[in-house]
């Protein structure tokens, strides 16, 4: 489904996308600097946590984010990085070796190719990895890929909710089914959304206070590049004033 970079737009790829950027500069740490040390548990060191938390200003989750939340910071406390960590070892652009990761030869070869390591991150994250562990009962959503691209393709061309994505894909809304709507709207952010959004793919804006708080959505330059979708056709113009 997600279309392999061009190279022309891999510069925009890496700008857009905090997966991308933050795999491009842990495979780059690693070759510049040698392993990164593991706990016991197999965590990457604090040291590193605290350099990535400063070098890749994850939005929301920048280092003074994190620090405002825990004095000291280890992996777990910085979720992106988790997520990156699985990813890297599992796609083999990683390794554990010997009680540390280390850059493996296949990311060694392909780490100044973004457009490559972006499609293999988007596939493994979209199609084959496990979000239910983040969610806080291992809620799981209804629906497939082609289902939700090409409903968040329309829906989200001018912006739109999360609520109102629910509302369309589940018909759950949140003045009718109240908790039940909540489970469903955070299994559907950390299963679809989330992952979109950190991929590069969406743009998360956070508008209200309070119980009036939402999360607007709309799509970023990348995604055009990136999908090509059946709803295409039927996206109207935008008009900029």
């Amino acid at each position: 489904m997600i279309e392999l970079i061009p190279p022309e737009f891999e510069e925009l790829a890496a700008q857009l996308s905090p997966l991308l950027r933050a795999a491009l500069l842990t495979l780059e740490y690693m070759d510049t600097n040698g392993p990164i040390e593991l706990t016991p548990s197999k965590a990457l060191k604090r040291y590193f946590v605290e350099w990535a938390a400063e070098a890749f200003a994850w939005p929301k989750y920048t280092a003074a984010d994190l620090y405002s939340m825990n004095k000291v910071l280890n992996e777990v406390d910085f979720p992106p990085l988790v997520v990156l960590h699985d990813l890297l070892v599992g796609l083999k652009l990683a390794r554990h070796y010997k009680g540390a990761m280390q850059i493996s030869k296949w990311g060694t070869k392909v780490r100044h190719r973004p457009g490559v390591i972006l499609a293999v991150l988007a596939e493994r994250l979209l199609h084959n990895y496990d979000h239910s562990q983040h969610t806080r009962f291992g809620d799981t959503v209804f629906g497939n890929w082609d289902i939700f691209f090409n409903v968040i393709n329309v829906e989200t061309h001018g912006g739109c909710s999360d609520d109102h994505l629910c509302q369309v894909l589940y018909g759950s809304s949140k003045e009718r089914d109240g908790i039940a709507h909540s489970r469903t709207k955070s299994a559907f952010y950390i299963h679809v959304l989330r992952p979109l959004v950190w991929l590069g793919l969406l743009q998360e804006h956070t508008v209200g206070d309070g119980l009036e708080r939402e999360r607007i959505y709309t799509k970023t330059p990348l995604w055009a590049v990136a999908l090509k979708l059946e709803t295409d056709r039927h996206l109207p113009v935008l008009v900029v004033n």
